[in-house]
């Protein structure tokens, strides 16, 4: 059974995940993202693109700001709203979220039962702008980017001379100042939503609820998420965010139990309805059939790239035996997969004509690797590791016979082709 441990360890070892700051000491619940790590999240970004435009073509996007006036997240909820419930051990100083421990307990750090009273914790980061700390110069970190979706919604719509039902998708940064950042990507001071607003009218509501949330399950098989650990868990009513009438979860089986990774969510009106009533601006829509003017319904789809990218991990993190040997390998789905096929000579010697194939590999324009460090298993190993799915091997005989070995990272099973196929070996793969 995998652990997360293993999976931290794979990701510092490999350079797909660093600790911030780490010669400093780190900062808690922030993480850099290294060259593998860059790689995997560009992929998720793209299929996800890819995904919600596959399911309906009529999808604008945006790139908000991250700063965000006090009076847009008080029309939000968020100043009223977004907090977490918050106790202090007064014995050892630590401080846990409420609704992660029993208070009718002694603390799990010190032993000794000595709360302090719950109290609600603002989770957004404050800041001020200019010189002068007042009211009016307060500004707050985008706890998500939804809003910035909400308060161009009439900007977008007339821009792009758009009409119902249409959706607004947004990939970008958001910030919560978590109490207790836990298990490593899964929750995260500074983080990366991908989220979609489809507006429509009230009477199409349940219908597009019912296709995005099939849609955003079926986006999970595309990319190869083993769906034994996926199921979706509808919310109950004392469950519901304040905005929310309905909301869908898909949730993953990480190895700390099943959790949120994607939320769809009804948002009715609320959001329009209540930048409308604190800005003094019209954000209605007027129905030129009807000659009537009503406040389109949003039904919001909403996944992080870090929990996500966490969940491709996870999901992938493998460890067998072949030939007697033990190895690891992520059995990342090609398309995912950072790297898409790595070139080896088997010894430097070799090394010049191995890198004219690798040179005409990349122009695909997918990534490819060259690696010619090493013992030839230990380079597999490496591989495997990183999750390239096939590896193509250039020996002495290479050049005699116009041919190279390709070796699948899965299955471990080599084959001779022609180096004349190599590209169209490499697209083939990525037709998984």
């Amino acid at each position: 059974m995998k652990s997360l441990d293993q999976i931290v360890a794979l990701a510092k070892r490999r350079g797909f995940v660093y600790q911030t700051a780490e010669l400093y000491g780190g900062l808690n619940g922030v993480y850099d993202f290294g060259h593998l790590g860059v790689l995997l999240k560009q992929n998720i970004r793209a299929a996800w693109r890819q995904s919600i435009m596959a399911t309906n073509s009529n999808i604008l996007f945006l790139e908000g700001a991250i700063l965000g006036p006090h009076a847009m997240w008080e029309a939000s909820g968020h100043t009223q709203n977004f907090s977490d419930p918050l106790i202090d051990c007064t014995n050892c100083k630590r401080r846990f979220r409420a609704d992660d421990i029993d208070t009718q307990k002694a603390c799990l750090v010190c032993g000794k039962k000595a709360w302090t009273d719950i109290r609600q914790f603002q989770l957004m980061f404050e800041t001020n702008l200019g010189a002068v700390a007042d009211q009016s110069t307060t500004a707050y970190l985008r706890p998500e980017t939804a809003q910035s979706i909400f308060v161009n919604f009439k900007n977008i719509m007339s821009t792009n001379r758009v009409k119902l039902p249409f959706g607004i998708a947004q990939i970008g940064k958001a910030f919560r100042n978590e109490i207790t950042p836990k298990q490593f990507l899964f929750r995260m001071r500074e983080f990366e939503q991908m989220e979609l607003e489809w507006f429509c009218t009230s009477d199409q509501a349940d219908e597009f609820f019912d296709l995005w949330v099939a849609s955003r399950e079926n986006f999970y098989t595309q990319i190869g998420i083993n769906m034994d650990h996926i199921k979706l868990s509808q919310h109950e009513k004392s469950e519901l965010s304040h905005y929310s009438s309905r909301t869908t979860d898909i949730e993953y089986e990480f190895p700390f139990g099943y959790k949120e990774l994607e939320g769809i969510a009804d948002r009715g009106t609320f959001d329009l309805t209540q930048h409308s009533k604190h800005s003094g601006k019209d954000l209605s829509v007027h129905d030129e059939a009807t000659k009537q003017s009503y406040t389109p319904h949003v039904i919001e789809c909403s996944v992080g790239v870090d929990r996500l990218f966490l969940t491709l991990l996870c999901d992938a993190y493998t460890q067998d035996t072949i030939g007697g040997e033990e190895r690891t390998v992520l059995k990342l789905s090609p398309r995912m997969a950072p790297i898409k096929a790595a070139v080896l000579p088997l010894t430097k010697k070799l090394s010049e004509p191995a890198r004219a194939l690798y040179n005409e590999l990349t122009k695909l324009g997918v990534m490819i690797e060259f690696d010619e460090s090493g013992s030839i298993g230990k380079r597999y190993r490496r591989q495997d590791e990183i999750g390239t799915p096939i590896c193509f091997t250039y020996d002495f005989d290479s050049k005699q016979d116009n041919s190279i070995t390709v070796r699948d990272r899965d299955t471990t099973k080599q084959e001779r082709i022609s180096i004349d196929t190599a590209r169209e070996y490499v697209m083939k793969i990525l037709q998984r």
